[in-house]
């Protein structure tokens, strides 16, 4: 016996602008009669092979009365805007704010295999560092030599300062040390374990981590089991967010530690929740957003951001790297060399699950990157 016709449902709902985005996509056999059923908290497809149902989260709500633009788009199916009402607030909790809570002691691990990097450490204070490049407005500020030349922002002891993607942390009281291979120079740090590079000595006594390979949490707290990729996706989805609210760019050159562009990213908006599903005879109550497997008992939605993006490896658009690199409003976001990989990996496997006709948008790639 055959199995039932799959019906592929995708809701975008936009935050600020209360709207969502319904495309309901065609059963593998197509031209089949299909019965659509929208409430304010559940959306029901009903074709004669089968019965697909998503019961939306409580928060939120869409308005059925609203529905206008419907169109059939080939190859994705129905095309339906609704207006849609999301109850709570979404808001971003700072990365920064996180670290910087007082804390009696910290305790470093590596995110990959959960090997104790740095323990217990007693952080007395926890700062943001300037933009990466403030050392070439030094001169702006100041109408004599610059007084900071030749002078590195490094941690003091119980010091913890945090970059755009990195944290900077003083190794003076720590049994632990990186073995360097090249004095004076920066060297990789590389985890005992898994022997995931995990950042770079700076100095002697400073380290800088990488926030995509380290976690950084409260002693008390049991190492949090993290799926990768998930994790990925967070952090520099938090990342984007940040750097375009404090700084107000949205474009991104993410590169490797060797200096070399990787992908080219353009953030579209940050108050996206994306709920997926493909369908089966019984009621799918998951939403499977960005990700091949999720926990059985996933009962939420997840915000994520929306990028455009490029890749940049083995030479591709080379024009746009150049025009982007003597661009002052494109941001450098350095991560491993390997992580870079990962990431687009991530993006590329994203942007495949989309709809075909949200693939792509003039000559960049869209993808989600779940929070």
């Amino acid at each position: 016996m055959a199995p039932p016709a799959e019906t592929r449902v995708f809701l975008e709902v936009r935050r600020r602008l209360q709207s969502a985005l319904l495309i309901l996509g065609e059963p593998k056999e197509g031209g089949m009669p299909m019965d659509i059923s929208i409430t304010p908290s559940s959306l029901q497809v009903r074709t004669p092979g089968g019965c697909t149902e998503i019961c939306l989260p409580a928060e939120v709500r869409l308005v059925p009365s609203s529905g206008h633009g419907l169109q059939y788009v080939a190859g994705d199916g129905l095309h339906l805007r609704l207006q849609a009402r999301m109850e709570f607030s979404t808001k971003l909790t700072s990365m920064f704010n996180q670290s910087s809570e007082a804390q009696d002691c910290c305790t470093f691990y590596c995110q990959s295999c959960g090997e104790v990097i740095i323990r217990d450490r007693k952080l007395l204070r926890v700062l943001p560092l300037p933009m990466e490049n403030w050392g070439a407005l030094v001169g702006e500020w100041c109408c004599h030599a610059d007084p900071f030349a030749n002078k590195p922002l490094h941690p003091r002891e119980n010091d913890c300062l945090i970059g755009d993607a990195f944290y900077l942390v003083n190794l003076r009281s720590d049994t632990w040390q990186p073995s360097p291979q090249k004095p004076k120079a920066n060297t990789k740090v590389i985890c005992k374990r898994c022997k995931v590079m995990l950042g770079e000595t700076m100095s002697s006594e400073t380290i800088k981590f990488y926030m995509t390979e380290v976690i950084m949490q409260p002693s008390e707290r049991n190492f949090p089991i993290i799926p990768r990729s998930q994790f990925v996706q967070s952090t520099v989805a938090q990342c984007l967010v940040e750097l375009s609210s404090a700084r107000s760019t949205f474009r991104f050159s993410v590169q490797g530690h060797d200096s070399k562009p990787y992908i080219l990213l353009w953030l579209l908006n940050s108050d996206s929740l994306v709920i997926e599903s493909l369908a089966s005879s019984r009621s799918v109550k998951k939403f499977p957003l960005l990700e091949d497997i999720l926990k059985a008992d996933s009962s939420s939605a997840q915000n994520a951001v929306k990028v455009l993006y490029q890749p940049c490896i083995k030479s591709r658009n080379e024009k746009l790297v150049s025009s982007w690199e003597s661009d002052v409003s494109v941001h450098p976001l350095t991560l491993p060399s390997a992580t870079c990989l990962e990431l687009l990996l991530l993006l590329s496997r994203n942007n495949a699950t989309l709809p075909p006709s949200l693939r792509c948008m003039n000559s960049f790639q869209v993808a989600f990157l779940k929070m």
